[in-house]
């Protein structure tokens, strides 16, 4: 028997397997966003003023172009990595329920929205009659990081956890993770633009309390670009998603339901605004029925599980891809416990034996691939399962495990 199976699937074969688990939008932008760096690089073109996001200049000359050619320019090598390495995985699980088409669409009005929040904000920091800055109108700012603070709001809201870690260092509640991240990179990291990731993180809360909806269409309309002609190679694409492989619902879970017409949400706003209030703690049961998400939670073999519908098991199938370690622990050490797809986990003698909805020689042959990449053999049966069979989904929550 070998000895080391792990070195022996070598660092290119873990990366192009990392490569290929992301979806196509995703790692659309990653290209662009680097290929834009690149050349900036080669022909020496430094000039970001003239591209960044200036409000005097689009205020003064028109120049909304600025809206987005701030976003996908950088200004260093590091600024383009750290960007592109936050954005694989936020990207990833957002494209994985929204679809490759939707999310798109979300980015372009989250770009907009900070663009407009950054205007307003910057005119009347600029122009008070008490203490004007009017430096805020001339500051430049460059980078995908606006629209990465909006994506943790939203991926934050959707998880549904309690509390989130900075850097692995210590726990913050997640309502106030993307504050403090704001706070933590003001203060660790020079050039910061504090309004830029400050609208961020405002447009990403008017899109989690359903502000947007009003210019968000359903599925229907996603459905049709997709099957246009014009996007024909794209949707071959095997990383390409579609909307109706997402949410089956026009928006991502927010807090307003997602059938929430637009005139029925103003009358919810300060309610789901009154939400963050700090206040005494509610039962669990209340907890549970919280009207900020769709559907209601559950508890593993608890009577409300006995007939899940096909939007809880669209669920399911997020909660799982959004936390694949606690799908390996509630798999491998529980044995009666239900899986909220509806699987069983059977253990016997300490191996994990998942039942499996695919044939047993694809299975077979998907598993032997994983742990001939240095994967342990239980646990990527168990990811495999999860999966429902896709290699490349049990890939990514394997190394998700393993970091």
């Amino acid at each position: 028997m070998r000895s080391n199976i792990v070195t022996e699937s070598g660092l290119p074969t873990r990366l192009g397997q990392w490569w290929e688990g992301i979806p196509f939008l995703t790692s659309a932008i990653v290209i662009v966003c680097g290929t834009i760096y690149l050349a900036c690089l080669f022909v020496g073109y430094d000039s970001f003023s003239e591209i960044c996001f200036l409000p005097s200049a689009v205020i003064s000359h028109f120049q909304v172009y600025r809206i987005f050619t701030s976003v996908v320019f950088h200004g260093s090598l590091l600024h383009v990595f750290f960007n592109m390495l936050a954005l694989v995985p936020l990207g990833s699980e957002l494209e994985r329920i929204m679809g490759s088409v939707r999310l798109m669409h979300v980015i372009v009005i989250l770009a907009t929205s900070n663009a407009l929040f950054h205007l307003f904000i910057a005119l009347l920091i600029a122009y008070n009659p008490v203490r004007p800055y009017e430096y805020l109108m001339n500051e430049c700012a460059i980078g995908f990081s606006g629209v990465l603070f909006s994506m943790i709001v939203m991926e934050t809201s959707l998880s549904g956890v309690q509390s989130r870690s900075v850097f692995g260092l210590f726990n913050v509640p997640a309502k106030w993770y993307a504050w403090i991240l704001l706070v933590v990179f003001q203060l660790l990291m020079t050039n910061v633009s504090l309004l830029g990731h400050l609208c961020g993180i405002l447009s990403g809360f008017a899109y989690t309390y359903g502000m947007f909806n009003y210019i968000l269409p359903g599925s229907s309309f996603y459905s049709t670009i997709e099957g246009s002609s014009l996007l024909s190679t794209c949707v071959r694409r095997p990383k390409f998603i579609l909307c109706t492989g997402g949410n089956p619902s026009g928006y991502i879970p927010t807090h307003t339901s997602p059938n929430t017409s637009p005139s029925s949400l103003s009358g919810n706003l300060w309610s789901n605004l009154s939400s963050w209030i700090p206040r005494r703690e509610t039962t669990t049961v209340q907890s549970a029925q919280d009207s900020r998400f769709p559907g209601r939670g559950r508890t593993l073999l608890s009577s409300d599980n006995q007939a899940p519908s096909a939007l809880s098991s669209d669920s399911s199938l997020q909660a799982r891809l959004l936390d694949p370690n606690h799908l390996l622990e509630t798999t491998v050490n529980s044995t009666a416990n239900q899986i909220p797809d509806g699987r069983q986990s059977n253990v016997d003698s300490g191996a994990v034996a998942p039942i499996h909805h695919q044939g047993s020689d694809s299975f077979d042959e998907e598993l032997e691939k994983l742990v001939a990449m240095g994967f342990e053999k239980t646990q990527a049966e168990v990811a495999l399962t999860a999966a429902d069979g896709d290699s490349n989904v049990a890939v990514e929550i394997l190394m998700s495990q393993q970091g």
